[in-house]
């Protein structure tokens, strides 16, 4: 029987918080479970939209049963407000996962965008256009709103950092993937 791995992937933000989730079977085969938003716009209280947040990760960890979450990182930007309000946005999706002892990885946007595209520098569109490649998702099932395609990249990203080796950091690159692949190496 081959090995099943959930991965929630999140996108935070205090105005959208975009989240999806992947099912990962053997080291191959990867479909969508679920991806969307969580809209907080509608709240003008901060304290509030953090709620939400934290109880968003948590429905969605209750829900799913992930093996592991990943993060997207703040960007540095120049506005400090809008760093800590979103690094607030981060940490309670944190809290939620520590909250039931799940693993946490976190990746730089450009890491992400570069694992999905190809490209640090790509457009959410060009991740949207790629997920929904990678993923074999039909047109009309796909979300408008382009953070909801950002939470699944968050999760693919992090798939293709535990499978590919020249992504590991440490992890061996070749040398190790063969020793762990033999079948995978032609003579």
């Amino acid at each position: 029987m081959e090995s099943e791995r959930i991965i929630l992937g999140i996108d935070p933000g205090t105005t959208i918080m975009g989240f999806g989730v992947i099912r990962v079977v053997g080291k191959q085969k990867v479909e969508m479970v679920e991806m969307g938003a969580l809209h907080l716009s509608k709240y003008s209280d901060h304290a509030l939209k953090l709620k939400k947040i934290f109880d968003k990760c948590v429905q969605l960890i209750e829900t799913h049963s992930p093996d592991e979450m990943a993060v997207e990182a703040p960007f540095f930007g120049k506005n400090v407000q809008s760093m800590l309000k979103l690094g607030r946005a981060q940490g309670v999706a944190f809290a939620a996962a520590l909250s039931r002892d799940l693993h946490i990885a976190e990746y730089a946007p450009r890491k992400i965008k570069k694992s999905i595209t190809g490209s640090g520098a790509a457009s959410k569109e060009q991740v949207q256009s790629m997920v929904q490649r990678l993923l074999n998702i039909p047109s009309d099932n796909m979300p408008k709103n382009l953070d909801a395609s950002d939470g699944i990249a968050v999760a693919l990203c992090h798939h293709y950092q535990l499978t590919n080796p020249m992504m590991q950091k440490g992890g061996g690159g070749w040398k190790a993937f063969i020793k762990d692949n033999p079948s995978r190496v032609k003579s």
